[in-house]
């Protein structure tokens, strides 16, 4: 006999924005749960820096872009947030850095671009006087400019611990090969049906969302999807483990004519307390396709070059290949802001980047309201622990 169970939403993916959208979703009243087929967090957010910015890296060209005006207000709404005072309580998630920087050397070209991207950003972005550097930079052997910025860093195992404690009995593991969309007589997704370790029931909802990240295509062709689609945009990591590595929390900028910073570098502890050095920005966009070796070689040899007044002899490298999931929009144009689609009572959803992952909520939100998507109201919430395991959180690559 296959049993039946209902809720409002149901949300695939368990990586910040599915968690994000979940603890929002069960704010606003609905009755919603997530569904994850690995662990929680395993993709994009534990492979994200953590750095919650306010746009710079996207007005280094000395204008505001789109990007640049979505995203300026981000860091003071995510204070907010972690100050207990916003639409999520994150008050007891980690904050690494309270400030994040910006530093170029003495070439031309690089402290135009950081000259004119500090005053298109103009009140938000700071020259930092020599006095003031922290620690690491106030050793620097080679000439450069220091900016102060309004981003920070958060830890994205604390903030996964965050969120899932507030839900954690509304989130569950599921096979990715044990279930099955079905329609209606309208031809909309209003359920899913189960075949879970030889129990067989079927889930029905009001909506159904995807925000699983690189797992959004997967789930677009399991639900015969026509308009939306995802794309990849890879990156090749590295990260750099050492007991003598200070921390450091900066984009460096280059003298090249990209607007991508050189290197952006966060810094974390692993399991053992070891420092680990978490490296991105260029060195990461164009080390897709090269063998480990190499780009462990070429982001030794940039270190060096940036920062000759510190010795990596005792240091470990590592790199991974991570997929970034976008939307796939005119002709593999990159949304700028937080986007999702809608069909067949689908919302496919994509945040783009960790610190618009508000924004993602509040789109969303906005869309059900206006849709007349409204919570049912029901007395009692039916319990899925008896036919659902819980999901785990996973783990950073250096632990």
């Amino acid at each position: 006999m296959t049993s039946s169970y209902s809720t409002d939403i149901v949300i695939f993916g368990g990586g910040i924005a599915g968690l994000w959208l979940l603890n929002r979703l069960r704010n606003q009243g609905y009755q919603a749960i997530l569904l994850e087929t690995g662990k929680l967090g395993s993709g994009q957010t534990l492979a994200s820096q953590g750095i919650i910015h306010g746009g710079l890296k996207y007005a280094l060209n000395g204008a505001l872009s789109g990007a640049a005006n979505i995203i300026s207000d981000m860091p003071a709404r995510w204070r907010s947030a972690l100050a207990g005072e916003a639409e999520i309580d994150l008050r007891g998630c980690r904050v690494l850095s309270e400030h994040y920087y910006m530093w170029s050397d003495s070439g031309l070209r690089s402290k135009l671009k950081t000259f004119l991207g500090s005053k298109s950003l103009s009140g938000r972005v700071t020259a930092v006087e020599k006095q003031d550097y922290p620690d690491f930079f106030k050793a620097a052997t080679v000439d450069g400019t220091l900016y102060k910025l309004p981003d920070f860093v958060v830890d994205t195992n604390s903030l996964l611990e965050v969120l899932v404690e507030k839900q954690r009995h509304r989130i569950f593991k599921i096979s990715p090969r044990d279930y099955r969309f079905e329609r209606n007589e309208s031809e909309l997704i209003n359920a899913i049906s189960f075949d879970d370790r030889g129990k067989q029931f079927t889930l029905e909802a009001q909506k159904f969302i995807f925000s699983a990240g690189k797992g959004n295509q997967q789930l677009i062709d399991d639900a015969n999807l026509a308009e939306p689609k995802s794309q990849l945009r890879p990156l090749n990591m590295v990260y750099v483990k050492g007991k003598s590595l200070p921390p450091v929390f900066v984009h460096c900028i280059g003298d090249s004519f990209s607007l991508t910073p050189k290197l952006t570098i966060t810094s974390h502890s692993d399991a053992e307390g070891e420092m680990v050095w978490y490296l991105g920005g260029e060195i990461a966009e164009s080390g897709v396709g090269k063998e480990s070796d190499a780009q462990i070689h070429s982001a030794r040899k940039l270190l060096t070059a940036l920062f000759p007044w510190i010795n990596f002899e005792a240091t470990e490298f590592h790199c991974f290949v991570i997929d970034r999931a976008e939307a796939n929009v005119n002709k593999n144009y990159r949304p700028e802001d937080a986007y999702f689609i809608e069909e067949d009572n689908v919302v496919v959803a994509w945040p783009t980047k960790l610190t618009l992952t508000p924004n993602l909520a509040d789109n969303i939100i906005g869309h059900f309201v206006a849709s007349g998507v409204v919570p049912s109201g029901a007395a009692r919430e039916q319990d899925l622990s008896g036919v659902l395991v819980a999901a785990e959180i996973a783990t950073s690559r250096w632990d």
